[in-house]
């Protein structure tokens, strides 16, 4: 698993929201909605797809602030 911004991709970043009990909601264009519960709160998370590309490290931290699931957990740290 990656273990810092710079090398998370699409498919990384959507087996973790999974394993984190995240489904997907709904899709529109590259862009793919998914929703779960972290720490009794309904979240919205936006994750964009654009092939086997990394994900830049802005958008990256944009999806663990709508997580709401610590860096540490997402570094496996």
């Amino acid at each position: 698993m990656p273990r810092n911004f710079f090398n998370w991709t699409f498919n990384d970043v959507v087996s973790f929201l999974k394993k984190n009990n995240f489904r997907l909601n709904y899709t529109n264009a590259s862009h793919y909605y998914y929703v779960g519960r972290h720490i009794g709160s309904l979240r919205n998370v936006c994750v964009p797809y654009h092939g086997a590309k990394t994900i830049k490290p802005r958008t990256m931290k944009g999806i663990i602030l709508q997580s709401g699931i610590p860096k540490a957990q997402w570094f496996g740290k």
